[in-house]
Formats: C-alpha cells, structure tokens, sequence
C-alpha cells in the first residue's frame, strides 16, 4: 500500500488508539498472579508493522502505552507496567517481522510469531528479573520479597522472585504469545492485500 506520510501517521495513530482501548480490557487469568492480566493490545502493532514496517509497530506500542499511562495513571508513580508492555510488545513484533520479511507468507508470520513467543518470554523473564521487579519495589519503598508477597496473593505456593517468574510470568508470556497468534494468523489472511504492499516505516 502506497502511503503518503500523512496517511501513514493516521494509520498509526488510529491503530494506537485502538491498541489503547483494547488494554482497557484487560482480564486476569486464572491461577496466575493477579498482576498479570491478559490483553491483546499487541494485535494493532502487528498489524501496523506488517503493513508499514516494524518503526510504525514500535511507535504504536510506545504510543498507546503512553495514552495508558496518561489516561489511567500508575500505581508506582513511574509507568512499571506499560515499560513492561512496551518491551514485551516490542521484542514480538520485530522478532515476527525479522521472519515475515524474508519471507512474506502465513507460514513464515506464524514461525516468526511461534519464535517471538518464546524468546519474549527468555527475555522478559531476565527484564523482570533484574529490572522490573526491583524497580517496582524501589518506587514503593519495599524490598523485593515483600514486593513479591504483594504481587503474588492469588497462589501462595510462591515464596520468591525467581519461582514467581518460572511458575508465573514465563508460562503467562508464553500463553499470551500463543493466543496472539492465533488470533493474528487469520486475520493476517484477511488482510493479506494491505499486507502485500507494505511501505517500509
């Protein structure tokens, strides 16, 4: 699709906007933690990144985290979470896009995002580790352990960061990047023409 700058910024403010809307919806999960709560706000990004290149899909998850930020406020003062949705939704979209490239067809969308799933959840899983959590902990005044006890109230088996991690933010990564494609795969199909033509952001 030939896109004038302007046509191209209106398609990302519009799929950002709508990525927006669809983290309003947010639900918890069963048997996870109750921090953790499943969106598909990722779906508008994947979709600007293959019709206009993976800048557009970058700019669609930093804008629409930003709208969450401003429009909903944070709990910890500092935006922990939409960092968190934004470095997740990131690393999927470009690890899609690193596959779909080279090869423009369903096959190669669904092993990109079968491959995004699971190296968004390795390296989440050190992100959350290392700066996430810790960070979380330090603008609540708290020590990680007592952060951990907080965030972990829905399953009491977990008695610190790294099983929290291993038995809760790792197997929620990858369920979330399974439905995604799942969900991303047909429409996908649908919008094969607009996809075919894709102006590189």
């Amino acid at each position: 699709m030939n896109a004038s700058p302007l046509k191209k910024l209106v398609l990302i403010s519009l799929l950002a906007a709508l990525g927006f809307l669809i983290m309003l919806i947010a639900f918890p999960i069963p048997l996870f933690p109750v921090f953790l709560t499943m969106d598909f706000s990722d779906l508008p990004a994947i979709i600007g990144t293959l019709i206009l290149g993976p800048g557009a899909g970058i700019a669609i998850e930093a804008i629409k985290n930003i709208l969450h930020v401003l429009l909903t406020g944070s709990l910890t003062v500092v935006p922990i979470g939409e960092f968190a949705n934004f470095v997740a939704g990131s690393l999927f979209i470009l690890v899609s896009w690193a596959f779909y490239r080279r090869k423009p067809t369903v096959l190669s969308l669904l092993l990109g995002m079968v491959t995004a799933t699971v190296i968004m959840t390795v390296i989440m899983s050190i992100v959350n580790y290392y700066l996430i959590f810790p960070g979380y902990a330090l603008f609540l005044g708290l020590s990680v352990d007592t952060a951990v006890g907080m965030a972990q109230s829905a399953n009491k088996s977990i008695h610190s960061l790294l099983t929290l991690i291993v038995y809760g933010i790792m197997p929620f990564n990858l369920l979330k990047g399974a439905a995604l494609t799942l969900i991303m795969i047909p429409v996908s199909a649908r919008l094969k023409h607009f996809i075919h033509k894709r102006v590189a952001a």
